[in-house]
């Protein structure tokens, strides 16, 4: 899905909403765990009653390793399903990958060509030659962490070097990277502040901004520093959404948590 398909599907569906699947087994409703495939069933519920709100769903990827082989097959199958059932959704693999070319370009075939994700996050610690090799790839969007919305943030990333912070470097030096048009960044809904410094520096470019909701990051402020004429946001929200309840309606509740976050979202649409 190219850039301007998911800004079509934003305006139509009137929502720039990402649903992020942590499908965690210890946090599903218990009787699920009796089916063949808890975490598909789980996630097959949720996308049944949030699709026609949001615009997007982004599978944390740490939560199907860690169940082994059968969390990659429920992994295939929500992504298949969602190409079935839903192929105007945009998919987002949350891998946080990032090594040396010839590892990247293998976490690159496995994500965009096997999966058949539109997009993958990527780590861009090791520079551009671990980040290059998943640009390569058409129509296809790699989404390099910026500025996160963890504590640990301020570690590393809000560091002044060379008279600016870190953050603001890595942005500007991947500008200069090859097929640097299918970037994204991801910009934590807890630094909606920073958005407008953000923007200077990449005005058009997608970003995924997470931390709305469970994180207490809020859509107004995001919205107020960080929207663009044609959006130019994807904001995740997961555990207030998909963890909303543990009954047996949990699904339906899922769907009116993200009912009430599409309507905010097109109060501010209806503001461009």
């Amino acid at each position: 899905m190219t850039s301007q398909e998911l800004t079509q599907q934003i305006f139509k569906k009137k929502s720039f909403l990402c649903v992020g699947l942590d499908t965690d087994l210890d946090r599903i409703p218990t009787y699920l765990l009796s089916e063949e495939d808890p975490v598909f069933s789980f996630n097959k519920a949720i996308i049944d009653a949030t699709h026609k709100y949001c615009v997007a769903y982004k599978p944390n990827i740490a939560f199907y390793e860690a169940i082994g082989v059968k969390g990659w097959k429920a992994l295939r199958k929500t992504i298949d399903y969602l190409h079935s059932e839903y192929p105007e959704i945009y998919t987002i693999a949350d891998a946080k990958r990032g090594d040396i070319g010839n590892t990247s370009r293998m976490y690159a075939k496995a994500f965009f060509e096997d999966l058949g994700f539109d997009s993958v996050t990527v780590a861009p610690y090791m520079g551009k030659d671990s980040v290059e090799p998943f640009l390569e790839f058409t129509n296809k969007h790699t989404i390099l962490l910026a500025l996160t919305s963890n504590e640990g943030a301020y570690d590393f990333q809000t560091l002044q070097t060379d008279n600016e912070e870190l953050y603001k470097k890595v942005i500007k030096t991947s500008k200069d990277w090859n097929n640097s048009e299918n970037l994204m960044y991801v910009v934590g809904a807890t630094k909606a502040e920073y958005l407008a410094d953000i923007r200077k520096i990449i005005p058009e470019n997608f970003l995924l901004v997470p931390g709305v909701g469970a994180q207490g990051g809020s859509l107004e402020e995001v919205c107020k520093y960080g929207i663009t004429k044609n959006v130019g946001l994807l904001v995740n929200s997961s555990r207030k959404i998909i963890y909303a309840s543990d009954s047996s309606n949990f699904a339906e509740i899922a769907g009116a948590k993200a009912e009430a976050l599409q309507v905010q979202m097109a109060e501010e649409l209806d503001k461009l």
